[in-house]
C-alpha cells in the first residue's frame, strides 16, 4: 500500500470528522482497504482520507474540505468505472455507495434515485410498478457513473440512452453549493452533466423518466461455434438493418462459459453469441426475432419469456468484480465486412478465457436526438463495440494489454474515430475523442463551474485558462 500523505493537519481534520453524518476513514482504520476497493482489480490506490456519506450534507462538506485544503478528491458511486478513478492516491476520497435510495413515482412515472445506487437498486424498485429507464447491460453498474457518461443498453433503441431519460438532478458544485439542474435550471449545466462525466459537480440525486417495460420480455441468448462466427455476424449485421426500435440484437465473440444449457464439450470454446432482446408485444416478438433465431445450426437457443429484472442480471456471472481489466471502445456506422473479418481474426486470439468482444446494436431513438442537444455526441453511431479484456494474474498485463491495443488499432480504420468514456480504461488522455465536436462547449460550463479543476478524476474537460 503507498504511503498516504496530506497537506491538512489534525486539527482541520478533526474539525472535518466532527461535522460528518457519515465515516471518516484513515489507512490505519480496519475497514480502509474494504473501503478503497474498486471493482477492477487493477487499481490499488491509497487515498489519505475516506468519507462514507450518507446524505447530501456530507457532500457538501467532502467538496469543500478538499477545496479549501488543496486535496486531490475522488468520487465514487457504485466503483465500477474502468480507469479507477473512483479512487485517488494521497487525497480525499467521497464514498456515495451508502446513498443507494430508489424513490418511485407511479403515477409520474418517474424515479429519484441517490448516486450510490446500482442498475439492480433500481430495476428491483422500478419493475414493482412495471416500469423501467434505458441503464447499462450489467446490474452492478452504478447509476451516476453510467448516467454521466451517457449510458446505453437494451432500450435505448426503443426510448433513447440513459441521459435522454434524465429529467433533473441536484448537483454540490466546486463552490460547495448544492444546485438543482434540468432543462429550466442551470440549463448549461445540466446540458454538461448529460454525457460530460463527473467534471462538473458531485450529483446527489437524479431524477429519471420511466416507461412501460415488464416485467417479462422476450429476450435471451442464441449460442453458435466459433467457425460460424462470419456468417452468423453478417446475419445480424443484414438483420438490424430493417429491424424496429423494439428489437435490439447484439452480438458476443468469447469463450463458452460453463452455461446450464450449453453442453460440457462447448465449455472453453471459441463461441459466438447473439443476444435477442424485445421490447413490446410478446407475440409481435416472436414474429420480429424469427428470423435471427431460425438461422443456421445454432448450439443453443435460450430466447423466451424473462424476468426484465433478472435479464438485467444475465451478464453479471460474466463480469464478476476483482478481475484485472483493461478496455478499449470505438463507435461505427456501419458493421462493415471488414470489421467483421478482423473481429473474427482477432477473437481467434482471445488473450484469456474472461476476454470478450461485443457490439451492440444502437441507433433507433438514440439517433433522433441531435448530437449537441446534450453532451454526449456520438448520436450517429449504429454500433458500439467494447473490448472486455479481462485477467487474474498480474504477469498476464503486458500481454493482455497490448492484445487489446493492438485489436484496437486494427479495428480503427473501419470505426467512427469516437469512443466511450465510461469505456476508457487510461487515467486520461481520451477526452477530446469521447466527447467529440462538444469539447468546446464542455470547456465553457467546465470553467464556469469548476474554473480551479477540483473535479480531474476523470476523463477531464480542463478549464479555460
Amino acid at each position: 500500500m503507498a504511503v498516504t500523505t496530506t497537506p491538512a493537519d489534525d486539527g482541520a481534520i478533526r474539525g472535518f470528522e466532527e461535522g460528518l453524518h457519515g465515516e471518516l476513514l484513515r489507512p490505519e482504520d480496519p475497514k480502509y482497504d474494504d473501503r478503497r476497493a474498486v471493482w477492477n482489480g487493477m487499481i490499488d490506490r491509497s487515498p489519505a482520507l475516506i468519507v462514507r456519506a450518507m446524505g447530501v450534507s456530507d457532500a457538501i462538506a467532502a467538496v469543500t474540505f478538499a477545496r479549501e485544503q488543496d486535496l486531490l478528491l475522488a468520487v465514487r458511486g457504485g466503483g465500477h468505472n474502468i480507469a479507477g478513478n473512483a479512487v485517488c492516491d494521497d487525497g480525499l476520497l467521497l464514498d456515495l455507495s451508502a446513498m443507494r435510495s430508489v424513490r418511485v413515482d407511479p403515477e409520474r412515472q418517474t424515479a429519484r434515485v441517490e448516486p450510490g445506487a446500482t442498475l439492480a437498486d433500481v430495476d428491483h424498485e422500478t419493475q414493482a410498478f412495471g416500469l423501467a429507464t434505458p441503464f447499462g447491460i450489467n446490474s452492478t453498474t452504478g447509476v451516476a457513473g453510467l448516467t454521466l457518461g451517457g449510458g446505453f443498453g437494451w432500450l435505448t433503441r426503443k426510448y433513447g440512452m440513459t441521459v435522454d431519460n434524465l429529467r433533473s438532478v441536484d448537483i454540490v458544485t466546486a463552490d460547495g453549493e448544492l444546485r438543482r439542474a434540468s432543462e429550466d435550471e442551470n440549463p448549461d449545466l445540466f446540458w454538461g452533466i448529460r454525457g460530460g462525466g463527473g467534471n462538473f459537480g458531485v450529483v446527489t440525486s437524479f431524477e429519471f423518466d420511466l416507461h412501460e417495460v415488464g416485467p417479462e420480455v422476450l429476450a435471451g441468448p442464441i449460442v453458435y461455434r466459433g467457425e460460424d462466427a462470419p456468417a452468423v455476424l453478417r446475419h445480424v449485421r443484414d438483420f438490424n438493418e430493417e429491424a424496429p426500435d423494439e428489437a435490439t440484437v447484439w452480438a458476443v465473440l468469447r469463450k463458452a462459459p460453463p452455461l446450464p444449457f450449453l453442453p460440457e464439450d462447448v465449455h472453453g470454446v471459441g463461441v459466438v453469441i447473439v443476444v435477442a432482446f424485445y421490447s413490446g408485444d410478446m407475440d409481435e416478438g416472436e414474429e420480429v426475432l424469427a428470423p435471427v433465431r431460425k438461422f443456421g445450426d445454432p448450439i443453443a437457443d435460450a430466447v423466451g419469456p424473462h424476468s426484465y429484472a433478472a435479464f438485467q442480471q444475465s451478464f453479471d456471472p460474466l463480469l464478476t468484480e476483482g478481475a484485472r481489466n483493461y478496455w478499449k471502445s470505438h463507435f461505427f456506422h456501419e458493421f462493415s465486412d471488414g470489421a467483421i473479418d478482423t473481429v473474427v481474426e482477432y477473437a481467434e486470439t482471445l488473450p484469456s478465457p474472461l476476454s470478450e468482444i461485443f457490439f451492440g446494436q444502437l441507433a433507433g431513438a438514440m439517433a433522433r436526438i441531435p448530437a449537441d442537444a446534450t453532451a454526449f455526441p456520438h448520436r450517429d453511431a449504429e454500433y458500439a463495440m467494447n473490448v472486455h479484456t479481462r485477467w487474474e494474474d498480474p504477469a498476464d498485463d503486458d500481454r493482455c494489454i497490448a492484445w487489446a491495443r493492438k485489436f484496437y488499432d486494427a479495428m480503427a480504420p473501419h470505426a467512427t474515430g469516437g469512443v466511450y468514456a465510461n469505456f476508457v480504461s487510461e487515467r486520461e488522455g481520451d477526452e477530446h475523442i469521447a466527447y467529440g465536436e462538444n469539447y468546446d462547449r464542455l470547456v465553457e460550463v467546465k470553467t464556469k463551474y469548476d474554473p480551479d479543476n477540483l473535479f480531474r478524476m476523470n476523463q477531464n474537460v480542463k478549464p479555460a485558462a
